[in-house]
């Protein structure tokens, strides 16, 4: 048991939501942390649960989404390894507002909420952590209703490969990390046109791909195509 502790302590050591924490708190964390796995395909909450805590990535990809009456998916997030998910709820104290579901063989923990409020109050800093990482999940919120209402599709896939670029240290190297037929919800549209924009995008030498890796070969291009001042 106490091996188990320390295998889920260096986990959380490694995780951005609770970087800087000294290891009396990660302790703390780690003694009130479930691990949890999920299939591919396989529901983790749905919409209107009661928002009994929230979860962390270890490895494994999650979608965030919503469905129409009509069944129309909409993407809101992808989740990969060490991203928190869930967690408005637990400062709420509400339902999830959307589905969530693993993309792949998935591990989490899981942090019931109850225990989690009572380690905030006890230690205000975790409070700041996760205040920051709210703030990154509002102004990507904005940019998904941005490029949702305003931007043609070939923009929004635009922004999209440069919003990973920058998540990955300004690398020209971004992987997609989930199937094109994900992506095509992610950015509110269908495969054929999805595949249609990355056919214009490569005899334009805008980006070169590998299966689901894609090199960005001119950024410039890309940011016009991005901010509309350039069509594809």
């Amino acid at each position: 048991m106490e091996g188990l502790l320390v295998g889920v302590i260096e986990q959380l050591a490694k995780i951005p939501l609770f970087e800087g924490l000294p290891a009396v708190q990660l302790n703390d964390l780690a003694s009130i942390a479930a691990q949890k796995s999920f299939s591919r395909g396989q529901t983790i909450f749905i919409e209107g649960e009661p928002g009994s805590g929230f979860y962390v990535t270890i490895s494994g990809v999650v979608k965030i989404f919503k469905t129409s009456p009509d069944g129309k998916e909409q993407i809101l997030h992808i989740f990969g390894p060490n991203e928190p998910f869930g967690e408005v709820p637990v400062f709420e104290g509400r339902n999830f507002p959307a589905h969530a579901m693993a993309l792949e063989e998935t591990r989490c923990l899981f942090f019931p909420r109850a225990a989690f409020i009572k380690l905030i109050k006890e230690n205000p800093s975790l409070a700041v952590n996760m205040l920051a990482v709210l703030s990154r999940r509002l102004r990507t919120f904005a940019a998904l209703v941005d490029a949702l209402s305003l931007k043609e599709v070939p923009a929004r896939l635009a922004s999209h490969l440069l919003f990973l670029s920058d998540r990955n240290a300004g690398s020209d190297k971004v992987d997609l990390g989930i199937p094109k037929g994900q992506l095509s919800h992610l950015l509110g549209t269908i495969p054929e046109t999805l595949s249609r924009i990355l056919t214009k995008m490569l005899k334009q030498e805008l980006i070169e791909t590998d299966g689901s890796h894609i090199n960005i070969l001119d950024r410039e291009g890309l940011m016009e195509i991005a901010e509309g001042l350039r069509r594809l």
